[in-house]
């Protein structure tokens, strides 16, 4: 079995015109090394896999070179690399530090490459300062590290620092199309630029990426082998979703979800990615912004032609309600129910405004004038105030128009009054926004039935009665993790004035919290008590407040009235307050 080198390693790049998306950090190189203007101390620092550790070694292969070595040459000897991440204590610094001393046989320089530099503990960047500021004329330190700000200030004041960028979708799918030519892959565009996305900028994750779907799919590299290797959503799991919303199709849109969900993926990632998708469509509007679309020519085609069918209006809010949605969801303790709930939102949006403009027409007399249809001549009661029946009522012979017209007018039904009803039963749809607030709307009204107050019991009841009741409605709260509420009702002791319930709060924010309950609490006393002519009256006392506000001098004269011997107490010891 032949031994297999990835495509990482295989196809990493020897010079400096190799490097992939690092144009401004190679020119800066090169022209440093030309004109002979290298510092001494170097750090390179951006994301993972966008060519730090390549770069530097290219660098510490080029200071070397005076155009007489043979090819194959590396001067692997003048090179040393220093990983942080296990070589992080102050001896092994001082081991590098002692090595630095000793000038290179062959070559100029000595160059030393310190990856994941960050790792280093703070006694050895303390022993590494003064190297590293004032290094020998042969020493040239590279340091590399993907967390810039956990290196200490010290240190960055003494490297010229180097910010590599990341891998743009554009220069990631252009390296990996000459990859899939050198190897003789037949890679369709669309699969490589969902290759480059997913890399997220690291153009090694990209190379990985890259060879695990070559393994599963061969030499013919499809859009849809992609998709199910990564396990990725497809583009047209979006734009089939977008055409369900506007065409306010809820059932067919909440089944799709429903396939979505059983295919592995979680409501999250599908709602983001129909942010994105109303993003694109948004871009897609106009010319000037259509290159901010990172996508295939072929699926560019098909944002084109589904932006036309989408309104401005109705991408923003989309936009809006998708985002919200998405900041929702990880608090969200039905997250699936949000997504549905987002979805059918989405899918109302067109829906609700056609229903606002819709009216009922009766039908006008220029509908029978297209038609070609010839209206049936009627004849119409003569209208006299002495006729006084069919028989001596006249007719009159009217145009076919005017005749329709004039039985419109005479027959026209009126609009019954309307009937306003404490309690309503009103049937809607489940998977409707109008269900949710007729729903709403109904919960409210409950507090306003009319109840027939003759047949409700009335029975006498004592203080002590609904004190009991009183404090077992406190102990539920309690149970069910009401503790706000339960400490709010246990300030003051109901008293009784005939079947009124008199409370007193020290602030107006007690007072509006029990009105917030007083129907449950009113509802549960009622019950306990077989008295449905209990009511509720509140007032505020801004004494009480004062009462329980206590200074350290307040607490000691409350006691001292109830004990007068703790004064002599705090006399005899010569106590504070």
């Amino acid at each position: 079995m032949e031994h297999f080198v990835v495509s990482a390693r295989k196809y990493r790049p020897q010079t400096f015109k190799d490097v992939v998306g690092q144009q401004a950090i190679t020119n800066t190189l090169l022209n440093a090394i030309e004109n002979n203007h290298l510092a001494q101390a170097l750090l390179f620092t951006g994301p993972r896999g966008v060519g730090k550790t390549t770069c530097a070694r290219i660098l510490a292969k080029m200071i070397n070179s005076d155009g007489t070595e043979t090819g194959d040459e590396d001067f692997a000897f003048n090179i040393f690399e220093l990983d942080a991440a296990s070589n992080n204590s102050v001896d092994d610094i001082r081991s590098l530090t002692d090595q630095v001393r000793i000038p290179p046989q062959v070559g100029k320089y000595k160059v030393y490459i310190i990856d994941e530099v960050h790792m280093l503990s703070q006694a050895a960047f303390n022993a590494f300062l003064k190297t590293l500021e004032e290094p020998p004329k042969h020493c040239i330190f590279i340091l590399a590290t993907t967390e810039k700000h956990k290196i200490i200030p010290t240190i960055l004041s003494r490297c010229q620092i180097f910010d590599f960028k990341r891998i743009t979708v554009k220069d990631a799918k252009g390296y990996l199309k000459y990859i899939a030519e050198e190897q003789g892959i037949a890679a369709e565009d669309d699969a490589l630029h969902i290759i480059a996305q997913k890399a997220d900028g690291a153009m090694r994750d990209a190379l990985s990426i890259f060879d695990r779907v070559v393994s599963f799919s061969g030499k013919n590299l499809t859009r849809q082998a992609v998709t199910e290797n990564l396990n990725v959503l497809d583009y047209e799991t979006y734009f089939t979703s977008t055409d369900l919303i506007l065409e306010n199709k809820i059932p067919e849109l909440l089944l799709q979800f429903n396939n979505t969900l059983s295919k592995g993926f979680d409501g999250h990632h599908f709602i983001a990615g129909l942010a994105s998708h109303f993003r694109d469509l948004l871009v897609s509007k106009t010319e000037e912004t259509i290159e901010l679309l990172e996508v295939g020519e072929q699926t560019q085609a098909k944002y084109l032609e589904q932006s036309k069918k989408a309104s401005q209006e109705f991408l923003m809010q989309g936009i809006n309600l998708a985002n919200d949605c998405d900041l929702k969801y990880k608090t969200s303790k039905n997250q699936r129910l949000l997504v549905e709930l987002c979805l059918m939102q989405l899918a109302s949006i067109t829906h609700d405004g056609e229903k606002k403009n819709s009216k009922h027409y009766i039908i006008p007399a220029s509908y029978f004038r297209k038609k070609g249809i010839t209206p049936i001549p009627v004849t119409i009661p003569n209208k006299t105030k002495n006729a006084t029946n069919s028989a001596e009522a006249k007719t009159e012979t009217l145009e076919p128009v005017e005749q329709i017209a004039e039985v419109v007018e005479k027959f026209q039904v009126k609009e019954p009054p309307k009937i306003v009803l404490k309690q309503e039963s009103k049937r809607t749809s489940g998977l409707s926004l109008s269900s949710i607030r007729a729903k709403k709307e109904h919960e409210i009204r409950q507090m306003d039935v009319v109840i027939d107050e003759e047949n409700l019991p009335k029975e006498p009841f004592t203080e002590k009665e609904l004190l009991t009741a009183w404090n077992t409605f406190i102990e539920n709260l309690r149970t069910d993790g009401k503790h706000n509420l339960a400490s709010i009702l246990s300030i003051d002791t109901p008293k009784v004035t005939g079947t009124t319930i008199n409370l007193e709060f020290p602030n107006a924010t007690n007072k509006v919290e029990v009105e917030r309950q007083q129907y449950d609490l009113l509802a549960f006393i009622r019950k306990t008590l077989s008295n449905f002519d209990i009511s509720l009256n509140i007032t505020i006392n801004e004494v009480m407040e004062k009462k329980y506000a206590y200074t350290a001098a307040d607490k000691f004269e409350k006691l001292k009235e109830k004990n007068p011997n703790i004064d002599i107490l705090r006399k005899t010891f010569d106590l504070d307050v």
